[in-house]
């Protein structure tokens, strides 16, 4: 079936589903922030495991309220099985979501005198150089409708909807309390015109717990289409919503097909009092980005090998977790009978796991976003992360040694860049960003060194004027 709508130095290493530093192999920095989805109101969380045809979809929902009123909605094509349908642990989506949230590192600088001892001394004793090695109330029927299945599925209450026409579907769901919203009609007609049918889920108050919290449902399918719907979301919603997607595969990154699937910008410098903002400065981001790609773009968030994180803003998902997530081919050997290639490591770490996990993030509407999601699953494991670096400067007798002194004035274009970045990360007001790292100290007149004389023009530098 298809369902359419810390860490120390160098770690080792829905769709609204609920209708109503430079960069290197190993960054060896402190983890000290994250920016997980609480960021976001309201965020819808799907998790996407797929392999081949088969998928396992978690959906994690974002309902705050009685849930009595609760309901989830999405379009299918086949009916599933009973046994296709599970509900899982909350704190496994949660984990995901902690582990590949963008994140706040930082370095702090060394005294630069003893860096120049350290420096001569490794080149009295460094042995020859070696080369490099690269590693790569109505009767359904009554309105055209049928029930195709129903289940109980720990405190749910499932139903499998066919339907003649959207007006007589939407009818029975409204009667049945799911609360389509108004405007639904033409949406639900063109999923039935391609011969899908409806998942629908309320919650049975016999067999609830009584929590506020709603554990996500998950159904395993196959369908060569990988696809996630958003379009029901869309209907009469108020305002763009957010959207995260961790899709796992064993062969690499997913991306969107007829979306543009863009990096948000990464391994930026920005300025110490971040730290204290970093949610803040996030969000400003991320809304940024989304403007200047007009709304239009999934942007990806983080790609990376499952065995391992540097830094790690939590540990790598278990064995055990993502077989909980739908991991299904842990224990079932090579693929097509080849081995993978195991991916390298710094340190040691844990035992390789065949699982690549990719977070995407989407802010959308009915008019940015006006067809559900497609993905494709490449073959590409670089690993990526949404990684800001702050860098505490060594704060002692500039004057001690000559290397001091240098290292005063670079602190100074050091500090111009990082505002710089922040503003064109941002679209903060550069003076501003600049006022207040000067506040926390953070000028030339805090190191002892005059402010660098404004760069020339190339027109001025040309005829030396």
């Amino acid at each position: 079936m298809n369902l359419k709508h810390l860490a120390g130095a160098c770690a080792l290493g829905l769709a609204s589903f609920a209708l109503s530093a430079p960069a290197a192999s190993a960054f060896c920095g402190f983890y000290v922030a994250k920016a997980d989805t609480d960021l976001f109101n309201d965020a819808s969380k799907v998790v996407l495991v797929r392999d081949d045809e088969r998928t396992v979809i978690t959906m994690a929902s974002d309902y705050r309220g009685d849930v009595n009123e609760f309901a989830m909605v999405v379009p299918v094509v086949d009916i599933p099985l009973r046994e296709q349908i599970n509900v899982a642990n909350p704190a496994l989506v949660d984990h995901l979501d902690e582990y590949t949230a963008p994140r706040l590192v930082e370095y702090y600088d060394e005294n630069p005198c003893e860096m120049r001892y350290r420096r001569d001394m490794v080149a009295m004793s460094a042995p020859p150089v070696m080369e490099s090695v690269e590693v790569e109330e109505v009767l359904p029927e009554d309105l055209g409708v049928t029930i195709e299945a129903e289940y109980e599925v720990g405190e749910y209450d499932i139903l499998i909807l066919s339907a003649e026409e959207s007006d007589g579907l939407i009818t029975w769901l409204n009667q049945n309390e799911y609360r389509i919203p108004d405007g639904a009609e033409e949406v639900v007609g063109a999923y039935l015109r391609r011969g899908m049918k409806f998942f629908v889920a309320k919650v049975n108050l016999e067999r609830h717990d009584g929590s506020s919290m709603l554990r996500p449902i998950q159904v395993a399918y196959e369908d060569e289409n990988f696809m996630l719907p958003i379009r029901l979301g869309t209907v009469n919603a108020d305002g763009k919503q957010e959207l995260f997607v961790f899709a796992i595969t064993r062969q690499g990154r997913v991306e969107t097909t007829n979306y543009k699937t863009v990096k948000l910008p990464s391994n930026m410098d920005v300025p110490i009092f971040v730290k204290d903002e970093f949610g803040e400065f996030y969000k400003a981001m991320f809304e940024h980005q989304t403007d200047k790609e007009n709304g239009k773009a999934v942007f990806m968030e983080y790609a990376w090998d499952m065995s391992w994180c540097d830094p790690c803003a939590a540990n790598p998902l278990s064995r055990s977790e993502l077989r909980e997530l739908g991991v299904m081919w842990l224990d079932e050997g090579p693929q097509n009978g080849i081995e993978p290639m195991p991916m390298p490591r710094p340190g040691i770490g844990p035992q390789p796991v065949d699982a690549f996990v990719t977070r995407l993030h989407v802010r959308y509407d009915g008019q940015s976003f006006p067809e559900d999601l497609n993905f494709q699953v490449t073959g590409d494991r670089e690993n990526y992360q949404g990684r800001y670096v702050l860098r505490h400067p060594w704060r002692g007798d500039y004057g001690q040694c000559e290397e001091a002194g240098q290292y005063a004035e670079t602190l100074v274009t050091r500090w111009d860049a990082e505002a710089e970045s922040l503003a064109k990360l941002t679209g903060w007001e550069l003076e501003e960003i600049k006022q207040k790292m000067a506040d926390g100290g953070f000028s030339a007149s805090a190191v002892g060194v005059s402010e660098p004389k404004p760069k020339k023009n190339w027109w001025q530098r040309l005829w030396g004027n």
